[in-house]
């Protein structure tokens, strides 16, 4: 043999050793890991691109929009309940007592999402829906006949939070399945609903309460609720591309991932005081000397300013980058807490803030978690996204009622409670920016 046939032959057997090298590298990841690109930006690999044009997927929107409709939506308007007890059922209990119904409404809620997230990768979301559908509307008809405190804590505050997170978390969970490129405009289109439930719910409850009472006013939300629910449970389904579990779950082991955790930690500091304005811009208006009537719309504005705000950052997102967008719309909610909220001393003024606030902070409502999913194996997709949630919990529950606390303390002045909100969610929304960095350092990366 001479030596260029042997040179040839050396090579032919060089390049069938690197192939297989490459083949069995390959094979340590799944096919449908997620796989950071050049700039950052994380993508499913394109041999399992998740399918995003099926009627399933769309009906899942539909599903997951009705569901965020009724439960998110009717959270959002807890303002409504807040202002009612202070003038009748609860009228002997300060406003940071009250606040902790609502508290403990977000804790059970936020909290709920790692064991559920658990059982919705194992198990799918329709049996957790059905489930979810029956606490809930169970909780709303025993508010509705509740006259005590301790009673208003366990149905619409225990029960109620965890019929939300068993409607919640596999819908949008549900919804992430199903797309892939334009994850998170689908994830927008279906929290638009929790928007528009918080602003119908808030209206409809103040006219309910004043003609029917406030007993009939909760039942008949529940009534509706409960169909709009039931068509939830039908619609929604997962993707057939997520249903072969993979051999070994990473479990818990994103509790050791500085990304995730940082996430973790900048989202709980944005919802210890992205919630306040909700819970208390009722009051706040009256304060001021607003009518009862426009109180309640100015916080109906505040969730239509989410409507829009869950959609159309999630839809830029796509395109600018997930936490490109969730960091500077966090900040910027903040910055109009300290400078919106501060100064509005009017009703033109207060109804400024609260569509500027409710389009900025419902973009980390929607955009969240999508930011999750990017970062995340889509297999594992329900229990990442519901140990995040898990996670801020603890925030969600203390940050109405400390904010409670220290408008006592400041003998009704509410600047120590703005400053309290604005701050936290500015500091939070800095955390995500190093998540952000940590992702891809580059300044303009699409991340």
């Amino acid at each position: 043999m001479s030596d260029i046939e042997k040179q040839v032959t050396q090579l032919r057997d060089e390049l069938k050793s690197d192939s297989q090298r490459i083949r069995d590298s390959t094979a340590t990841y799944p096919s449908s890991a997620p796989v950071e690109s050049i700039d950052g930006h994380t993508e499913e690999s394109s041999s399992s691109e998740i399918r995003n044009d099926s009627t399933k997927a769309y009906l899942t929107i539909f599903g997951a929009f009705l569901a965020l409709f009724c439960t998110f939506g009717q959270m959002n308007a807890f303002g409504t309940f807040q202002a009612w007890y202070t003038t009748h059922q609860l009228n002997t209990l300060d406003a940071s007592t009250i606040s902790w119904i609502g508290s403990l409404q977000l804790w059970v809620f936020f909290f709920s999402g790692g064991p559920i997230g658990y059982i919705f990768d194992k198990c799918g979301p329709r049996m957790l829906m059905m489930v979810g559908t029956i606490c809930y509307v169970l909780s709303i008809m025993m508010t509705s006949i509740s006259t005590q405190y301790y009673q208003y804590i366990l149905s619409q505050g225990v029960l109620f939070g965890l019929g939300v997170g068993l409607l919640f978390y596999p819908s949008l969970s549900s919804v992430s399945t199903h797309f892939a490129t334009y994850r998170a405009t689908a994830t927008g289109l279906a929290v638009a609903g929790s928007g528009l439930g918080g602003v119908v719910f808030p209206i409809m409850l103040q006219n309910l309460f004043e003609r029917v009472g406030f007993g009939w006013a909760t039942r008949i939300s529940g009534l509706l609720c409960g169909v709009l629910c039931g068509i939830a449970v039908l619609t929604v389904t997962t993707s057939t591309s997520t249903n072969k579990a993979p051999a070994q779950l990473a479990g818990l082991q994103c509790l050791k991932e500085p990304r995730y955790m940082l996430l973790a930690a900048g989202g709980s500091l944005v919802a210890l005081g992205c919630f306040v304005p909700y819970f208390y811009v009722v009051d706040y208006a009256q304060s001021l000397g607003i009518s009862s009537h426009m109180a309640f719309v100015v916080l109906a504005l505040m969730n239509a300013g989410g409507v829009f705000g869950r959609v159309v950052p999630a839809i830029l997102s796509d395109s600018i980058g997930r936490f490109n967008l969730l960091a500077p719309t966090s900040f910027l909610a903040g910055l109009l807490i300290l400078i919106s909220w501060m100064f509005a001393r009017t009703l033109s003024t207060l109804i400024v803030f609260s569509i500027l606030y409710g389009f900025f902070s419902g973009a980390f409502i929607s955009v969240i978690t999508p930011c999750v999913a990017q970062i995340s194996d889509i297999r594992e997709i329900g229990m990442r996204i519901g140990l995040m949630y898990s996670i801020i919990s603890f925030s969600a529950l203390i940050g109405g009622p400390v904010a409670g606390l220290i408008l006592g303390f400041n003998h009704g002045s509410y600047n120590g409670m703005v400053i309290f909100a604005g701050t936290t969610m500015i500091a939070g929304s800095l955390l995500i920016l190093g998540v952000k960095f940590l992702i891809n350092p580059m300044l303009l990366a699409r991340v």
